[in-house]
This record gives structure tokens, C-alpha cells and sequence, in this order.
């Protein structure tokens, strides 16, 4: 089977959040189970240090046509890197910038957006009739939503492509992609399809709304997020359109690159250890604290990890109602990550009136979040909601208690401590308090003063957790059969 892959970000080329993790491991699995995987992506400026100074060009030029005028986009091609083939839609007054969706820094997302990704997504099909029809296309979140709608509205009568199965995993419902309704004669489309049964949604032309409904099928990367978007609470205003769709949705839980995420062979760690022998942890422990400037810290006092971006998303808002409380018990904590200026102020604030048990650095570092997951004891994740959440589950691997709440992937992958049974991996909450957060910590920091060879059995437990890609690319492999058999 052919599977063309569409989407926004891919590690290592492109990263905001878990959509690169996921495009970047799950197509390698792919191919490891015996299938081709194409993988295309946009030529963002950031992009062109991962290709040779003579890169070749797949497809020379490509017109995408627009209401007033023509675009010619070109196909670059990545290579294949283990096993999948790499294209990159290269337009550079629409790519070539510093931010993937919005000005690197700024606030607020480029005003052309709807063109960048209307012309990407139809780059995509013109390029697929000549490098390669898949027998299903695979597209992400509202970025690649307009491959399903194209392909069943203008390009319905095409011959080569109306076959083609599409399946839409959406990594966040609270991303949606929200145009004018002009946006219809921009992208060609005819006006039929701006109703509410449709793609229209409070008078805004809407790409992730429009994808549900022209997608063959429908997955997000969670058992219990697939259940949440169909509430008002979690779905953002679609919870109609995937109730009615909930016969072809499906939760997929996220896997883990093993590759990347192992205490093992990690080669960021200042020591390696494992299940078996866990005294280089110490040495982690040590590496993290001296990173962070954190000196003298008893070995009787937990390290709490963050990292995080820094919105009211992933419960910070709780962290800092907790924070005068928090600095009352026996215990360091350390915050990797930025985002919203009033967090990354809360933190700063918090790490220079508590020095010698607050520390914070306001960046993303990839090196130093591998160093976060394996030094700390405990690792904070109190999401208002979580689709998926990979952090927990890297965590689990490093042998630190992850305490969170229970939504989405969180709740999935997480399972409670109970002291007399011996089970468990670490601690969740479920209200939407400050305080249930807060009892939460207690009951972990208890477990780690009170109870040494239950937070051995706790570490170890998580470590025996295998969250590896094999099992979910089985599943979507079961998806793109069904989605086949269903075209017929």
C-alpha cells in the first residue's frame, strides 16, 4: 500500500508541537510493516539547512491557479531517510519566512494563510499524479484539510485521483484554520459548499470543519480525546459535526520514538541507566540541577520537572495559584519552556523570589528536555485538556513519576498509584481546581519521603510501559484497509 503523507510539521525539519513527533515516527513504522510512505511537507526557510547546496527538484513547477492570478510552487526532493520519501512544496514568497504559521516572536498568524495552505495541499495532489498516486492520503489537522475537500469538490471528476482514500488526524480540535468567506473565490471553490452542513462556521470559511466532513475517515491520537471532542467542553464548536461522524472516528494513541527516548542510549544524558541498573540517574539528577544553577540540594528532596509550553492550555493557570503552597513543602522545581509573556514573567518572577528552590529557563532546548526528563523524580503535566501528551510517556521510560490530569492522553497513559496492590505508574486528578492539583503533588512527595521502595516499584513500573509506534501503526494500518474496502 502507497500512503502519502501531508502535513505542516515533521521532526527534524519542522517542530511546534507533537504533529512533528508523530509525522516524523509513524511513517518509518509504516514502512517497517511493509508499506510505501511519501511524506510532504512545506520549504519553510528553516527546512534548507537539512538539504544539500545542490538539492534536486522532484517536479520543476507546478501552477496552482487563484482567483486573480497563478502560483507556481516546485517539489524538492528530501531523499528517503529510513525507508520514507521526503518531498518539500517549495514557493518561497509563501514559505520561505522565519515562523511556520505567524511571524517568529509576534503574535498572531500570517494574513495569508489560507493561500500559503490552500496552495500547499493542492501542490500536493498536482504533484502526487506525477510522482506517485497513493492509494490513500493521510492528511494532518487544518493544514492538510484542503486535500479532502479539493479532491471531492474540483477534483471529483479527476480520473487518476478520485479513487484515493483520505484519512484526517486531528491533533488538536482547538486549531481549526478560520478564513473570510471570500476565501471560497480565492481557492476556486464553488460557493455551494459554504453552508453550515459544509465548511461554514459563524460566517468564517472553516479548513478543519470542511476536512471531518469530506474525509473518508477520521482519527485523533487518543482514546479518550476521541470521546472528549464529541462534548461541548473539548470539541470547539465541532462537537456536532464528530458526533455525527463518530462511527468513523477512531483513537489512536500516540507512540514514542524509542530511538530517541531511551535512558539507555540517550546520548544528551550525562549518564546512561536502565531498568535493570538505575544508579546513573543520580548522575542525571546532578547534571539537571547544575544546569539550572540549583546547588546544594539534599538528595532527600524530589526534583519536580517541567516542560511545557507555557499556556493556560496545560494548566499553569494551576500552578501559579499553587505556587506560594507549593514552595512549602520539601522540594526543587525546575521549568523548561515559552510561550504566553504572562507565564514566562510568572515563572521568572517565581525563580528570583525562591532562587534556591525555583529555577526556570525560558526557551525551547531539546537537548536540555532530554536532561529535565531523566533528572527529575516527578514530572508536572496539569493540562486542561490533552489530546495525546507525549512528555508522560518519556517520562514514564526515564523512570520519573509523572503527576497530571486526567484528560485525553493522560488519562489514557497514566494509572494511579495504589500502595497495597503495588501498581500503578503515577498520580492524576480529575477536578478543575488548583487543589486537586495540588493533593495530587502531596500524594507523590508522601510516596517519595515515606515510602522508598514503593517509588522504586512506581519508577520501575512506568519503565516496564512499552508506548513503541509498532502497535499504533498496526492500527492505522487498519484504518487505511477499511477506508480502501470502503471505496471498494
Amino acid at each position: 500500500m502507497h500512503i502519502v503523507f501531508a502535513a505542516s510539521e515533521c521532526v527534524p525539519f519542522a517542530k511546534t508541537g507533537g504533529l512533528a513527533d508523530v509525522v516524523g515516527a509513524l511513517p518509518p513504522e509504516l514502512v517497517r510493516l511493509g508499506h510505501q510512505v511519501s511524506v510532504y511537507l512545506p520549504l519553510y526557510k528553516t527546512v534548507r539547512k537539512f538539504l544539500p547546496e545542490d538539492f534536486k527538484y522532484a517536479v520543476r513547477s507546478i501552477t496552482v491557479p487563484f482567483e486573480y492570478y497563478n502560483r507556481f510552487a516546485a517539489i524538492v526532493d528530501g531523499g528517503v531517510r529510513d525507508g520514507v520519501q521526503y518531498y518539500f512544496v517549495d514557493c518561497p514568497e509563501l514559505f520561505d519566512r522565519d515562523g511556520f504559521y505567524g511571524p517568529k516572536g509576534g503574535v498572531g498568524d500570517y494574513g495569508d494563510n489560507a493561500e500559503r495552505f490552500g496552495l500547499f495541499c493542492r501542490t500536493v495532489l498536482e504533484a502526487s499524479k506525477q510522482l506517485g498516486v497513493p492509494q490513500v492520503f493521510h492528511v494532518h489537522d487544518w493544514q492538510g484539510a484542503m486535500i479532502p475537500i479539493y479532491l471531492r469538490t474540483i477534483y471529483y471528476f479527476d480520473p487518476v485521483l478520485r479513487p484515493v482514500a483520505t484519512v484526517l488526524t486531528i491533533h488538536n480540535a482547538g486549531y481549526q484554520g478560520w478564513f473570510p468567506p471570500k476565501t471560497i473565490e480565492q481557492l476556486l471553490l464553488p460557493w455551494d459548499l459554504f453552508t453550515f452542513d459544509k465548511v461554514e462556521q459563524n460566517d468564517t470559511f472553516n479548513f478543519l470543519k470542511g476536512g471531518l466532513i469530506y474525509s473518508d475517515y477520521l482519527t485523533t491520537v487518543s482514546r479518550t480525546y476521541a470521546q472528549e471532542i464529541q462534548t461541548p467542553e473539548f470539541g470547539a464548536g465541532l462537537e456536532s459535526v464528530l458526533i455525527k461522524r463518530h462511527w468513523d472516528l477512531r483513537g489512536i494513541l500516540n507512540g514514542v520514538d524509542y530511538a530517541q527516548w531511551d535512558p539507555a542510549r540517550d546520548p544528551k544524558l550525562a549518564a546512561h541507566y536502565s531498568a535493570e541498573d538505575l544508579t546513573g540517574k543520580k548522575e542525571c539528577r546532578r547534571d539537571l540541577l547544575h544546569a539550572f544553577g540549583l546547588n546544594d540540594v539534599p538528595h532527600t528532596t524530589p526534583v519536580i520537572g517541567i516542560v511545557s509550553r507555557f499556556a493556560t492550555q496545560k494548566g499553569l493557570d494551576f500552578i501559579a495559584q499553587i505556587a506560594d503552597k507549593l514552595t512549602e513543602r520539601n522540594m526543587v522545581l525546575v521549568a523548561l519552556g515559552n510561550g504566553e509573556p504572562y507565564y514566562e514573567n510568572f515563572f521568572r518572577d517565581w525563580a528570583a523570589k525562591r532562587p534556591h528552590q525555583i529555577a526556570t529557563q525560558i526557551r525551547y532546548d531539546e537537548s536540555l528536555s532530554h536532561k529535565l526528563e531523566a533528572g527529575s523524580d516527578i514530572f508536572l503535566m496539569p493540562s486542561r485538556y490533552e489530546p495525546s501528551g507525549l512528555n508522560q510517556m518519556y517520562s514514564l521510560k526515564y523512570g520519573t513519576v509523572p503527576v497530571v490530569r486526567a484528560t485525553g492522553g493522560l488519562e489514557d497513559t497514566i494509572e494511579e498509584w495504589h500502595a497495597d496492590e503495588r501498581t500503578g505508574t503515577g498520580f492524576k486528578f480529575y477536578g478543575y481546581h488548583p487543589g486537586d492539583l495540588l493533593w495530587a503533588i502531596d500524594r507523590a512527595l508522601w510516596v517519595y519521603h515515606n515510602d522508598p521502595d514503593g517509588w522504586k516499584t512506581l519508577m520501575l513500573n512506568g519503565m516496564a510501559k512499552d508506548y513503541s509506534w509498532v502497535h499504533p501503526a498496526k492500527e492505522y494500518v487498519e484504518v487505511y484497509e477499511e477506508v480502501l474496502r470502503r471505496r471498494g
